[in-house]
C-alpha cells in the first residue's frame, strides 16, 4: 500500500512539473510571436515606419525596469569594474543593437513568413563565425549540413513572391550581427566566468545599446519624422505593448532555459516559426507559395539534424567530463538568446 500511495504522489509530482515546463514553453512561444507580430503591425500598417525609434523604445523599458528590478532588492546584479564593461559587454551590446535595428527594419521589406525562413540560416552564419573566432571547430559534417540549409533557404528565396532585395540585406545583416555577438559571448563572458540573468543582462547592456542607437536615429530617422510630408503617428500603445512583451520574452526565456533541455528549446523554436509563417499569412496576408515551402522544408530538416548533431556532441562531452565517481546526473544546459 505504501509502495502504491508514493507511486501515486510521484505521478502527481511528474505532471505538474511537466504542466509547468509546457506551460513555460506555450509563453515563450506566444510571447515571441506576439513581439514579432506587433513589431510588423507598428512598422508597417500603423503609420510608424521608424524601426531604429522602435528599438530605442525597447531599450529604454528595459533598461528603466532593469533598473528598478535590481534596486529594489528583487534580482542581485553582478558587480563589474568599467574595464570589464567597456571591454567585454560594449563590444556585445553594440553587436546586439545592430541585431535589433537591422531586423526590426527587415519588416519593412518583408513578410513574417519570409523573414523566419531566413533565420533558418543562423546555425550557418552562428557556425562561419564560430570557426573564424575560434568558438566552434571544422566538420565536414557539419559543413555538409550547412549546405543543405543554405540550399533549402535559397529556394525558399527564389519562390518569395514580394521578394525584396534591401530586406533580404537588412534581415542578413542582423544574423550576421547575431551569429558575432553570440560567439563573443562565449569569448568575453562565460570565458572570464561572467554569467548574467535575464534582469542584470538588460541593466548591462540595454543602456549601451540605447546609447548605439541613438547615432543612426539622430542621423537617420529624426530628420524624416522632422520633415515627413506624408505624416505619421504615434501608437503609444502598441509601442508599449510591444515593449512590455520584448521584457517578458527575455524573463521567459530564462525560465525555461532553467527547465527544459537543449532539445526542448530548438523544438519549441521549430512550432514558432511554423506558427509565425500561418500567422502571416493568415492576419497580414503573406502569399506562400508551393516552393518557398519546399526550400524551407529542406532547410528546416537541415536544422534539425544540425542541432540532434550539436546535441549528441555536447551529451559527449558532459559524459567525458564526469568521473566514474559522480553519483549526480547534470542536465545539458543551452543559453542563449530569445529567437524573435
Amino acid at each position: 500500500m505504501a509502495t502504491s500511495e508514493q507511486d501515486k504522489v510521484n505521478s502527481r509530482e511528474f505532471w505538474a512539473q511537466a504542466a509547468i515546463t509546457y506551460s513555460y514553453i506555450i509563453l515563450w512561444i506566444v510571447l515571441s510571436a506576439v513581439v514579432i507580430m506587433v513589431n510588423k503591425y507598428v512598422l508597417t500598417f500603423a503609420g510608424f515606419p521608424f524601426p531604429i525609434a522602435l528599438t530605442l523604445t525597447h531599450m529604454a523599458f528595459c533598461a528603466t525596469l532593469a533598473f528598478l528590478i535590481i534596486k529594489a532588492g528583487f534580482v542581485e546584479t553582478v558587480h563589474m569594474d568599467s574595464t570589464t564593461y567597456l571591454r567585454n559587454v560594449v563590444p556585445i551590446a553594440a553587436l546586439f543593437s545592430g541585431t535589433l535595428w537591422l531586423g526590426n527594419a527587415a519588416y519593412l521589406y518583408l513578410s513574417v513568413a519570409f523573414i523566419q525562413m531566413l533565420k533558418a540560416t543562423m546555425p550557418v552564419t552562428v557556425f562561419l563565425v564560430g570557426v573564424l573566432l575560434g568558438t566552434e571547430k571544422y566538420s565536414a559534417l557539419y559543413a555538409l549540413n550547412m549546405v543543405v540549409v543554405a540550399v533549402g533557404v535559397a529556394a525558399a528565396s527564389y519562390g518569395e513572391l514580394n521578394f525584396n532585395l534591401v530586406g533580404v540585406i537588412f534581415q542578413s545583416g542582423s544574423i550576421v550581427t547575431e551569429s558575432f555577438r553570440l560567439c563573443l559571448i562565449q569569448l568575453l563572458l562565460q570565458a572570464r566566468g561572467i554569467k548574467l540573468n535575464p534582469v542584470t543582462t538588460l541593466y548591462y547592456i540595454a543602456p549601451a545599446c540605447f546609447a548605439f542607437l541613438c547615432f543612426p536615429f539622430l542621423f537617420i530617422e529624426l530628420p524624416k519624422m522632422v520633415h515627413s510630408e506624408d505624416g505619421w503617428r504615434l501608437p503609444s500603445g502598441l509601442l508599449l505593448l510591444s515593449a512590455v512583451s520584448a521584457f517578458a520574452l527575455n524573463m521567459s526565456v530564462f525560465l525555461l532555459i532553467g527547465r527544459s533541455s537543449a532539445l526542448t528549446m530548438n523544438i519549441a523554436g521549430v512550432i514558432k516559426d511554423w506558427l509565425l509563417i500561418a500567422l502571416s499569412v493568415i492576419l497580414y496576408g503573406s502569399p506562400v507559395g508551393g516552393l518557398q515551402l519546399g526550400g524551407y522544408g529542406i532547410a528546416f530538416l537541415g536544422v534539425c539534424w544540425y542541432n540532434y548533431q550539436k546535441l549528441q556532441g555536447a551529451r559527449q562531452q558532459t559524459a567525458t567530463r564526469q568521473t566514474p565517481g559522480d553519483m549526480e546526473s547534470k542536465p545539458l544546459l543551452q543559453t542563449g538568446t530569445p529567437r524573435r
